[in-house]
Parts: C-alpha cells; sequence; structure tokens
C-alpha cells in the first residue's frame, strides 16, 4: 500500500462541519460531497488538490459530529490518505468504515510543510517526505486494517465476504 502526493497541512481541531459543513448533509454523491470538501474552512480549498494528494493534520483531527459525510468527502475529493498527530476515535472508526486510510504520526507532523511531496507505505509504517528527506515513522497498518482499506471500507468488504460463503 503506497501512495504518492503533495501534503495540505491543516491545523489542529479540524472538526467535521468543517470538512463537510451541516448544509451538505442532503448530499450522498462522493463526488459531490468532495467538491465541497474542506469548505467549512475555506470555500475554494477544493481547487488546490488533486487526485493523490495528502492530508496532514495536527491533533484531533475529524472532531465534532459522527457524521460518514465527512471521510466519504475526503475521499471524494480523491484524497485516498489523511496523516494526523491524533485522530477523534469516531472519525478514525468512520473513516476506515468508508475505505479512507488514517495513520497517526504524532509529533513527526512537524516534520511535514504545506505542499511537501510525501511517500507513504501503511504496510511498513514509514511517511518520507520527498522535499526534506525527513522519513517518519508510524504504526504499520494491520492486515485486517489493509484488507478492508483495499476493499473499499467495511460495507464492500462484508458484500464480498458474504458473496463467498
Amino acid at each position: 500500500m503506497l501512495y504518492t502526493g503533495t501534503a495540505h497541512k491543516m491545523g489542529d481541531h479540524i472538526d467535521t462541519d468543517a470538512i463537510i459543513p451541516a448544509r451538505h448533509l442532503s448530499l450522498t454523491d462522493p463526488a459531490a460531497l468532495g467538491a465541497l470538501c474542506m469548505s467549512g474552512l475555506e470555500e475554494e480549498w477544493i481547487k488546490r488538490v488533486t487526485p493523490g494528494d495528502i492530508i496532514v493534520g495536527g491533533r484531533n483531527f475529524g472532531c465534532g459530529s459522527s457524521r460518514e459525510h465527512a471521510p466519504v468527502a475526503i475521499l471524494g475529493a480523491g484524497i485516498r490518505v489523511v496523516i494526523a498527530h491524533g485522530f477523534a476515535r469516531i472519525f478514525y472508526r468512520n473513516a476506515f468504515n468508508t475505505g479512507l486510510l488514517l495513520l497517526e504520526a504524532g509529533d513527526g507532523v512537524d516534520r511535514i510543510a504545506d505542499t511537501d511531496q510525501l511517500s507513504v507505505d501503511a504496510v511498513q509504517g514509514t511517511i518520507a517526505n520527498l522535499t526534506s528527506g525527513a522519513v517518519i515513522t508510524v504504526q504499520p497498518l494491520p492486515p485486517f486494517m489493509r484488507e478492508l482499506i483495499s476493499r473499499g471500507g467495511l460495507v464492500s468488504y462484508a458484500k464480498e465476504r458474504l458473496a463467498h460463503t
């Protein structure tokens, strides 16, 4: 599970309403949600994103309301990986359930600047900052979680498992 992309650095306590404002919760299409990703922080934020880019957050990323719309909006924006100092627990679970890879890097996020080029190896647990040369070690993704991500989340995983029983 290798990912490369440009870092989009965020601060601490980015809540789900910043990721996708409540006024857009009637939307269910991932692409429509993705077009509005981070509009609670900055209306035009999505215009800087290229599919494959990586969000880098601070402490408590994804705090606030429990809504699956937030990780779906991030995925809909073409972002497959979020690295943060730490995550709100319910966001963490919702992200993996929807197929979004999260990596907790602790203070390692301080070694990443906005627009740095990153290479992430979720199996080995490394984040290589290709811009600065720094290498950040994180907890490798366990096999079951890798399978959830590779299948596109919990619902897809369960459907595939049920189809083979």
